[in-house]
């Protein structure tokens, strides 16, 4: 096929335009393309009277060759790269399964790789299958009883199941295409693979991951739920197996670490056990929230009624050096709930696919790096969120109430009212002071940003936005060392992988990273 890239197409017609502005660029008939694909969809807004697509499309036509030499020069045309995944070569042979700890985006697909390997992979997730977690969280969420194995955190699908299912990344790896299609394969809708901003959103998400787990059951892999690692066993160096839930040993040669960025009684355990754990920077702050449709009008201007929920991103850096920005933004969202352990509060975002909720919400986070932590320890930084969920859970008054605050309120002393933002935050929340939870200088740094950032997107420092605390797990505070070949530092054999590793962050860099440990897997064992 031809590839062609910065096709402009206007809002409504872009279907109906695509094949005939392809062929104008090409220089050749309609009637000589006789198949295309959008490749890469993205929206243009940087001019609100002149919104429009840009594309890029594969186009398959006659005589390619003979199209492509008239073209010849033309930056914007190419021959189409084969992007298909290709599996590693040779024949591998392994005495014992290998095994698979936390069922996120990086267990999910290192089990889905090895399993489409031929290695028949055991997975080991502490919390349940997605039925009975959705179960569990909607008890959460309404009553406020909290089961801290099967949560927002823990569970079939990971912390990404109860999210906006965002699938953008900054890597660039190719692998990211396999993962897409993986997630099309199982389920997620098809414009996932061309969205300049694909998300599947966590209604649709549910069903994905149960089929993709049906996938690897159906290729000999086995999935074991309400399974937790309590003890990593080992020889010479060398990994020999794991002990579940405290009582069961699983003899293995080869185990991927999972764990995602809320284990963190997994995390003390390999601390204890003299792993190679370090600290490492991450961010906190609140949820914040607005009208859905100001952030539509403030996006695209007139035409935000042809156009889906308009989402952001904004970035600050306070006088004093430190980054502030918006993460994981959820148009027509809501803010959730997300505690892992008794007595700490956490909320996160959470959208379904079609992002038809009255409010728009993101993280505001602030940057905090390791001198911040006021510790060397290398779990300092878990110890530093620790600290300010419990602030957030007493400043609610106990029984996962969380603590909000108007934006008039913060910045202004202003007497805390909703206006027209009301908080979707569920069980209940109460008026508080964010300045009783947070430190110093993450309240200095959100107030310096809030009023800068509302002069980038009108209405962002709005008196009425909500801000709910504490956003606490964007990424993990702790990174465990690996090597060569993906292996832990401390023992051959183990693959620390994705966010609770510290080496991805989001749902498509964490099943890349699956991927590449169950790259390095076979390799290991190849004959």
């Amino acid at each position: 096929m031809i590839r062609i890239a910065d096709l402009k197409l206007p809002l409504g017609r872009e279907e109906s335009l695509l094949k005939k502005r392809a062929a104008k660029q090409l220089h050749i008939p309609v009637e000589q393309i006789t198949s295309w694909r959008i490749f890469k969809k993205s929206l243009d807004a940087r001019k609100k009277d002149r919104i429009h697509y840009v594309c890029v499309v594969d186009v398959a036509v006659d005589n390619e060759s003979k199209v492509l030499a008239g073209v010849k020069g033309d930056k914007n045309i190419s021959k189409t790269p084969d992007l298909s995944y290709h599996f590693p070569e040779g024949k591998c042979q392994m005495e014992k399964r290998p095994v698979v700890v936390g069922f996120g985006p990086a267990g999910m697909f290192a089990a889905l790789l090895l399993a489409q390997m031929g290695l028949k992979p055991i997975v080991l997730e502490r919390g349940g299958d997605v039925d009975s977690r959705k179960e569990a969280v909607d008890k959460f969420w309404q009553t406020g009883q909290l089961d801290v194995d099967n949560n927002v955190q823990f569970g079939e699908g990971g912390a990404g199941t109860f999210s906006d299912g965002k699938l953008t990344t900054r890597i660039k790896d190719p692998r990211c295409r396999k993962v897409l299609e993986e997630f099309v394969a199982a389920g997620a809708p098809k414009e996932i693979l061309y969205d300049s901003k694909p998300h599947i959103g966590t209604d649709l998400l549910r069903g994905v991951v149960k089929e993709i787990r049906q996938k690897i059951i159906s290729l000999g892999g086995e999935v074991r739920f309400f399974s937790k690692v309590t003890d990593i066993f080992s020889e010479n160096g060398m990994v020999t197996g794991v002990e579940i839930n405290g009582k069961e040993r699983l003899d293995a040669s080869d185990v991927v670490l999972a764990l995602g960025h809320s284990a963190r009684d997994t995390f003390t355990m390999l601390y204890e056990k003299g792993f190679a754990l370090e600290q490492k920077p991450f961010a906190m702050g609140v949820r914040i929230e607005h009208p859905q449709e100001m952030v539509n009008v403030s996006q695209y201007g007139e035409a935000a009624d042809q156009l889906p929920a308009a989402d952001y991103r904004l970035t600050y850096t306070t006088t004093k050096g430190r980054g502030v920005y918006t993460f994981c933004m959820c148009p027509g969202g809501y803010v959730v709930a997300a505690a892992s352990e008794e007595g700490r509060l956490a909320v996160n975002g959470m959208s379904e696919h079609a992002r038809d909720g009255q409010n728009a919400n993101s993280a505001l986070l602030v940057q905090v790096f390791p001198e911040d932590f006021g510790s060397e320890h290398p779990l300092a930084g878990m110890y530093f969120q620790r600290e300010l969920e419990e602030k957030a859970f007493q400043a609610g008054g106990g029984n996962y109430t969380a603590p909000v605050q108007t934006v008039g309120s913060f910045l202004q002393d202003k007497e805390n009212a909703f206006g027209q933002v009301r908080p979707t935050y569920a069980p209940k929340t109460v008026f508080a002071d964010m300045k009783e939870i947070f430190p110093d200088f993450m309240t200095e740094a959100m107030a310096e940003a809030l009023p800068a950032m509302g002069r980038r997107l009108k209405g962002f420092d709005r008196d009425d936005a909500v801000l709910t605390a504490v956003e606490s797990r964007s990424s993990s505070p702790v990174r465990i060392l690996r090597g060569e070949g993906g292996q832990s530092l401390s023992l051959t054999g183990l693959y620390p992988t994705g966010e609770g590793a510290g080496y991805a962050g989001g749902i498509v860099s964490a099943a890349v990273d699956g991927v590449v440990a169950a790259e390095h897997i076979f390799r290991r064992h190849v004959k």
